[in-house]
């Protein structure tokens, strides 16, 4: 029986090397990524181009990611970017084009199911591939392999990435930061006390911040030490089922298969404000982000071939309090009209007096379009209701094209 060879391909710095793609005289500066369109570089008269910098950033936005050099000064995802302008007031600032890196993304994954079909898709930048079967593979661990997915995606897509390949999903996934960027790590199940068992716990793909908190409760810092605990401790501690994966996991051991399909359990979209807004004195600023979010989703669903029979909102508050609501509709729907309709029902049962930092929407319950019998359209006594403003709660948002 051949050995198994699971391959985790992470792109490096996705975002940024994608922006430096098209600004090729910012390769070697630090470069955050996370701005609106107000901080789109400016074309001059002599066609070269003026960046934005975080020195001068006001805001509430958060980092999407950033490159290498931004890195070395602290600066990361999900960070601030008040914080990120601390750190690195000169890093170059631009907005995030999700357009553009979803079709590089699609771009690379076509270029990698070529070489190799059996691809399990794990994001917009990382994917999971099985070469246990791969012609030669065998011969040389998956290195050969490993060569040829790295040289697939830079031709598609000019870009680089970063390549492990291990016996299992969870070593590779872990293995695939060892030698970024534009690493091709190579581990075998007998590597993994000598290379594996040195690093933090934490490095174990869902051993998050508070369970790495009670392992170190417990004296456990390294995977190493949580390797040699007691299983019955671990058991103990976090419950059969996660005490169980505990263990195995800090051992490298994962028999999870490459899943080349998963039925998404839902679809959503949402986005953080540059500025708090309020839902009385920001209101045509909300409709148009709210409107926005909701015809997203709808074509979403439409271009992946679903429709959602649940409907629900995500908001947070200036005080940084999460709320969502749900509704569930009569048929499923991939209509932005129905979307938005629903959207506005679960919007009356929240409290819209604070201001906001966050909107989301969000599809559940999903189903195939092509498992529907029926047009997904708005009915003839929907469509014919004349454009206006939904109430909302005492509140009156012009954020959906029909009356309640």
């Amino acid at each position: 029986m051949p050995r198994r060879l699971i391959a985790h391909l992470d792109m490096d710095a996705f975002y940024a090397s994608v922006e430096l793609l098209r600004y090729p005289e910012l390769r070697g500066r630090a470069v955050v990524i996370g701005g609106s369109r107000d901080h789109a570089p400016e074309l001059l008269a002599d066609g070269t181009r003026r960046f934005a910098t975080l020195r001068r950033y006001a805001g509430r936005g958060v980092v999407t990611t950033a490159t290498y050099e931004a890195r070395a000064f602290g600066v990361h995802s999900a960070m601030g970017m008040m914080r990120a302008a601390r750190l690195a007031p000169d890093a170059v600032l631009l907005p995030v084009d999700f357009e553009q890196y979803r079709a590089y993304s699609r771009r690379f994954k076509a270029a990698v199911r070529a070489v190799a079909p059996l691809v399990e898709d794990r994001g917009i930048d990382e994917i999971y591939v099985d070469l246990t079967d791969l012609p030669g593979a065998q011969a040389d661990a998956g290195r050969a392999a490993g060569r040829a997915l790295k040289d697939a995606v830079r031709e598609a897509t000019g870009l680089t990435c970063s390549v492990a390949v291990t016996p299992n999903k969870l070593l590779a996934k872990l293995c695939s930061e060892f030698d970024k960027p534009d690493g091709l790590t190579l581990l075998n199940a007998d590597e993994v006390p000598a290379r594996v068992w040195p690093l933090p716990a934490s490095r174990i793909n869902g051993i998050g911040p508070k369970a790495s908190a009670k392992l170190a409760a417990l004296g456990i810092v390294t995977i190493g030490e949580l390797a040699a605990a007691d299983p019955a401790l671990l058991v103990e501690r976090f419950g059969p089922a996660t005490g169980a994966w505990l263990h195995e996991a800090a051992h490298g051991r994962d028999e999870r298969p490459v899943v080349t399909f998963r039925e998404p359990k839902a679809v959503s979209r949402e986005t953080t404000f540059e500025r708090d807004l309020h839902a009385v004195r920001d209101r045509a600023e909300l409709s148009a982000i709210f409107t926005g979010l909701c015809e997203k989703l709808a074509a979403d669903l439409q271009r992946k071939g679903y429709a959602a029979r649940g409907i629900g909102i995500k908001l947070r508050y200036d005080d940084f309090r999460i709320v969502t609501r749900d509704a569930t509709l009569p048929a499923p729907t991939a209509d932005a009209r129905a979307i938005r309709r629903a959207a506005g029902a679960c919007l009356k049962r929240v409290d819209l007096t604070r201001r906001l930092r966050l909107i989301g929407v969000r599809a559940g319950a999903l189903a195939r379009l092509a498992d529907l019998v029926a047009p997904l359209a708005p009915t003839d006594a929907e469509a014919a209701t004349p454009a206006a403003h939904e109430p909302i709660g005492e509140y009156s948002l012009p954020l959906f094209d029909d009356a309640s």
